[in-house]
């Protein structure tokens, strides 16, 4: 055995993957799936009989959850597809920045400042004005392979 050291480069995450394999025959409507590199909710599902020399196969559309996108895939059903970790995490709304960035308070008392405002003109307007009524307002933020959006909003109470 040698006596040097080794160093090993950090390289962030602990290698964490953004997506899991799942079998395509077992993933159902309101799922998640990967298409075409993009994270997806599934809002149709249709499987095809197996055809003369095998696999029955599994009929896709589905909705990219951060631009709305709809997406198509047909996948053999005993094969395995990306699904991606999806997760919501509730911040409190601090401040809203003049180039289109919020500022959020996380859990732990942490501002959390690289988040743009929704592209979403409906829950746009509910957050501009809510935050101008001085109300306090709890944003859900959506993240999924590396990708945060906000996509909800809840009013809980005035300041």
């Amino acid at each position: 055995m040698s006596d040097e050291e080794h160093h090993f480069e950090s390289k962030a995450d602990a290698g964490a993957s953004k997506t899991y394999p799942q079998q395509a025959g077992t993933i159902r409507k309101n799922g998640y799936i990967v298409i075409k590199a993009r994270p997806c909710k599934v809002v149709e599902v249709s499987t095809s009989k197996t055809g003369k020399h095998g696999h029955a196969k599994c009929h896709f559309v589905a909705i990219d959850i951060f631009n709305g996108k709809k997406l198509e895939d047909i996948v053999p059903s005993s094969h395995n597809c990306d699904v991606p970790h999806v997760t919501r995490t509730d911040y409190q709304l601090i401040d809203i920045s003049e180039d289109g960035f919020v500022s959020l308070l996380t859990e732990n008392g942490n501002t959390k400042d690289d988040l743009r405002l929704p592209t979403d003109d409906n829950l746009l307007t509910q957050i501009k004005d809510g935050f101008g009524d001085g109300k306090d307002l709890v944003v859900t933020v959506m993240s999924a392979m590396g990708e945060e959006q906000i996509c909800a909003l809840k009013d809980i109470g005035p300041k």
